[in-house]
């Protein structure tokens, strides 16, 4: 998801970050939010009774709806362990969209050693600098920023990374680890010709959500779930790196997968009720009443306001039962007879869906377009056009009316 609409969207809150910003330690020297870290388990630990060993949280086998899966935790990763893992490497950090915001700014306020590479003087460039980057110091264009660093963070876009492997790939020389936050590249490697080399361990954490929410969350001090895996373990510690590199990241737990895994329901997901489906539901079920007379307003509140702001909170909570039994008798009845409807009217729809993903199609989609030099117009034009739709100009007038609303900047 790191897209440089998304890119560009947060430039404000960048630059509201860089007004903080400091010069990054290089040596484990706490930042303000590492110490708050370490003084909130501090506290903790000393005010719990001692246990024995066996019961150190960190790592959990938890039965998921019968299904046995391992999780970890940051808590078995306390920030001077992890400072002390990594004391003698370099996170290289390979691009700066919006992965590559959030996760470097977590693992810079972690005390981690970060540098940057990015384009010189391009537009990651100029953020990165806003963020507090020092060029020559902890920026650098991408071949030397590889050079320096021992474990090569490629968060550049999917589309990118196949561009630019031809250049990179003879740099990821023996010794280094060479990290990813998404299977793309390497599941698809036919489509994207990203080949690791057979010399390095090649990892994988990819957080679940946008760069922006890993950052938001780390600062809250709450941090996002990632998943991790392993492509290829040549020293033998391999999934062990990955799982530290997931909480210096700002991971709270990691639950294990495949870049395979991964990438399916990854592209999925987008494609599906996380971005794709929802928009395609809320357009379909708002023409449907605008054509039976409501208002604009009505049927923006029926279709995405209550919604977004009173009954989906309520399922991330506790649940969907959770839900259904905070609405009336009448709601429930209705949601109960018309849920199966909409399970069989749409079950087709994603068994396509999820072939499209696994055979390469939507990949090869993505590339083409992605790749084109038009890319940015062309993706401009397209959200242009939704952002066009009476159902979300109708949206920025309802918005407008909650009591907490704060003014879109819509520059």
């Amino acid at each position: 998801m790191a897209s440089i609409a998304a890119r560009s969207a947060s430039q404000a809150f960048r630059r509201s970050v860089a007004k903080s910003a400091v010069r990054p330690a290089q040596s484990a020297k706490y930042s303000l939010l590492a110490r708050a870290a370490v003084n909130r388990v501090s506290i903790a630990q000393a005010a719990a009774p001692s246990a024995p060993a066996v019961q150190t949280r960190g790592v959990k086998t938890l039965d998921f709806a019968g299904t046995k899966e391992t999780v970890f935790e940051r808590s078995d990763w306390p920030l001077a362990k992890l400072q002390d893992y990594f004391k003698n490497d370099t996170l290289a950090l390979i691009g700066y969209g919006s992965q590559g915001h959030g996760q470097g700014l977590n693992a810079r306020d972690n005390g981690l050693n970060v540098i940057v590479g990015v384009r010189k003087d391009g537009e990651s460039w100029r953020q990165a600098i806003e963020d507090g980057w020092v060029p020559g110091e902890t920026l650098f264009p991408i071949e030397e920023a590889i050079n320096r660093g021992t474990i090569i963070m490629n968060l550049l876009s999917d589309a990118a990374q196949s561009q630019t492997w031809p250049t990179i790939a003879p740099l990821i020389t023996k010794g280094k680890t060479l990290y990813f936050s998404h299977g793309f590249s390497v599941v698809y490697k036919d489509d994207t010709h990203v080949i690791p080399p057979k010399d390095v361990d090649v990892i994988l954490v990819a957080p679940k959500g946008s760069g922006r929410t890993v950052r938001t969350l780390f600062k809250e001090g709450r941090g996002i779930n990632a998943s991790v895996a392993v492509w290829q373990d040549v020293t033998g510690k391999a999934q062990e790196k990955a799982i530290a590199l997931g909480v210096g990241v700002g991971a709270g737990y990691l639950y294990e997968t495949t870049f395979e895994k991964e990438v399916y329901s990854d592209l999925y997901g987008e494609r599906g009720v996380l971005m794709g489906a929802i928009q395609g539901l809320f357009l379909a079920q708002y023409q449907v009443l605008r054509k039976n007379g409501h208002t604009p307003s009505e049927a923006f509140n029926e279709t995405v306001e209550e919604a977004t702001q009173s009954l989906y909170p309520l399922i991330g909570q506790k649940g969907m039962d959770y839900m259904y039994n905070a609405c009336s008798t009448t709601a429930r009845r209705g949601a109960l007879d018309w849920a199966p409807v909409f399970e069989k009217a749409n079950l087709p729809i994603f068994e396509q869906l999820y072939e499209s993903v696994r055979n390469g199609t939507e990949t090869r989609k993505s590339l083409e377009y992605n790749g084109r030099k038009t890319y940015r117009e062309d993706l401009a034009r397209e959200l242009a056009e939704i952002d066009n739709q009476e159902i979300w100009r109708a949206g920025k007038v309802v918005r407008s009316l909650r009591p907490d609303y704060k003014p879109e900047n819509d520059s």
